[in-house]
Formats: structure tokens, sequence, C-alpha cells
């Protein structure tokens, strides 16, 4: 039975969550195959069978698994005999703190610099949800917040900074081998890439070419989709 994703869907079919993209790298990783159903913000009685508020939710048979984390947890022990997303136990608990990282202080620095332009990217029929929602969230218009742009840049590149120390030493976030603690990172930097036309980093940053890298995975799985810049 095929398994089915609800993914978040913007404009013109964009695929732009960073939970998502944390579950179709943890699909490809362990080589099985979904059908991705676009979602949007408004769509809220879609998740009713399950209890959700927000995707991505997996169905696989009659089971439905709401959060990335839960997802891969699921995925993992599932399908014990496909590549691990987590290396064992011990992996698994840290890619846990990767993930209480990413989710408490990445994203977190991420969205304020990228909001203006999710508002541009998502379908008409989210707009006036996301834009009430979230200057109540940041207690700031839109427009001011893309005047604080440059702010909210630096602010995101303090926040890089464990990040950019270790990709300055290692190839990967788990090594040598990617995993699903690449994934949870790497969904951020696909939302910005495919969401807003900013530089997140610079050329010459190692937190560049390491994205470089997770792009060419999968035969190009994630740099199929296209960018904003």
């Amino acid at each position: 039975m095929t398994l089915k994703v609800y993914d978040l869907c913007g404009a013109d079919d964009l695929r732009f969550s960073p939970n998502c993209w944390r579950t179709r790298m943890a699909l490809a990783h362990k080589e099985l195959e979904a059908e991705f159903e676009p979602w949007h913000f408004t769509e809220k009685d879609k998740l009713e069978f399950c209890d959700a508020k927000t995707v991505p939710v997996l169905v696989d048979g009659g089971q439905a698994v709401a959060d990335s984390w839960n997802i891969a947890n699921f995925l993992e022990e599932s399908y014990p005999d496909n590549p691990s997303l987590f290396g064992g136990e011990a992996g698994r608990a840290v890619t846990g703190f990767i993930n209480a990282w990413t989710d408490s202080t990445l994203h977190p620095a991420m969205i304020r610099c990228l909001v203006p332009d999710i508002y541009e990217r998502i379908h008409p029929v989210d707009k006036d949800y996301f834009k009430a929602s979230r200057e109540k969230r940041f207690g700031m218009s839109l427009d001011e917040i893309r005047g604080k742009q440059s702010d909210f840049l630096g602010g995101l590149d303090t926040a890089l900074t464990p990040l950019r120390t270790i990709l300055g030493a290692e190839n990967g976030i788990a090594g040598e081998a990617p995993a699903y603690a690449d994934y949870i990172i790497f969904g951020a930097f696909q939302w910005a890439r495919v969401i807003s036309p900013l530089e997140i980093v610079a050329s010459d940053d190692p937190i560049r070419a390491w994205r470089e890298r997770m792009l060419d995975l999968f035969d190009g799985l994630a740099r199929g989709f296209k960018s904003a810049a």
C-alpha cells in the first residue's frame, strides 16, 4: 500500500514546510515511496481524521502519524530492514537533541527572516489567516518585520554558530554519511531556499557547502524543487 503524506503547499504547488521536508528526506533515506497530498493552512478539516492541526501527517495503511519526529520514529520502527535514520539508540538520542535545538532555536531565528516572503508565496486561500496569525505572534506588521530583516539575519547568523563549527570539521551533522540529524536541519535551509530570495549563508560558509551536498542526495531530490532565488 502506498504511503501518503499531507504536505504544506503554497502558490504554484510550492512545497516549503521545513518539517515536511524532514519527512520527505527521511522517506527517501528509508527507500520508501509516498504520495504527497497538498494541504493548506486553512484546511484544518482535512486532518480531523487524526486529530492533527499541522503537517506533516503520514498515513500508512490504517495508521496515521502526526509530527515529523513521531514520523521518523515510526518509520525506523516499522521498516527496520531499510536503512536506519539514526544508526542505533545512541544516535536516536543525539538526534532528539538536534530536533529540539532546531525547533527551539533555529526555526524561531529563521522564520523572522522569512515570514514576509512566505506571505508572498502562500496560496491565496491562506493569506488572510497567515497575515493575522503571524502579526499577532510577532507583535508587528509584516511590513515592520521586513523592515527589520537585516537585524533578524544578524540574529540568525549568530544562532548558526554551533552548526558552522560542526560543519567546519565534519562532512555532515551525523558524520560521514547523512542521516536524520542532517535532514532535520536541512529542512530549515530548504524552507529558506524554496520560499525566499535571501542569501541565508555566504558562498564560502561551510554550511553552504553542506547544503549543496544535501541538495544532491537521492538523485537531486531537493534540488529538483524550484528555488525562489
